[in-house]
C-alpha cells in the first residue's frame, strides 16, 4: 500500500511560481510511474503531467506545456511539479497519483490534494 502526501500549494499572483511535492511511502517508489492531476472548481479532474519510473520520459497536457515541469527523486521517494508563469485558469486542487510500472496503467494510489489559487 502506497501513501502519498502532497504539499506546496498556496495563493500566488498570475505570472508567479509554485513547486508542489508529493512524498511517497509504503512501497518501492521506483516501481511506480507518477502523475499529477488537477480539478478546477466545478470541473472534472484532468491530467496535468506524468513521469516514467526512471524519470526519463515525461508527458504534459498542452495547457501546461512549457510552463510546468515534472521531476522525481527516486532516492528521496518524491515527485515534484514545478509550476511557472501561472495563470488564473491553473487554479485547482492538485493531486499526485502512482501507477504500477507504467504511466499507461491505472493510477491506484492518490494523494490528498493541495489547493493552488492564482489571482489575476
Amino acid at each position: 500500500q502506497v501513501q502519498l502526501v502532497v504539499s506546496g500549494g498556496g495563493l500566488v499572483q498570475a505570472g508567479g511560481s509554485l513547486r508542489l511535492s508529493c512524498a511517497a511511502s509504503g512501497g518501492t517508489f521506483s516501481n511506480y510511474a507518477m502523475g499529477w492531476f488537477r480539478q478546477p472548481p466545478g470541473k472534472e479532474r484532468e491530467f496535468v503531467a506524468d513521469i516514467s519510473r526512471s524519470g526519463g520520459t515525461t508527458h504534459y497536457d498542452d495547457s501546461v506545456k512549457g510552463r510546468f515541469t515534472i521531476s522525481r527523486d527516486n532516492a528521496g521517494n518524491t515527485v515534484y511539479l514545478q509550476m511557472n508563469s501561472l495563470k488564473p485558469e491553473d487554479t485547482a486542487v492538485y493531486y499526485c497519483a502512482a501507477a504500477w510500472l507504467t504511466t499507461g496503467a491505472k493510477y491506484d494510489y492518490w494523494g490528498q490534494g493541495t489547493q493552488v489559487s492564482v489571482s489575476s
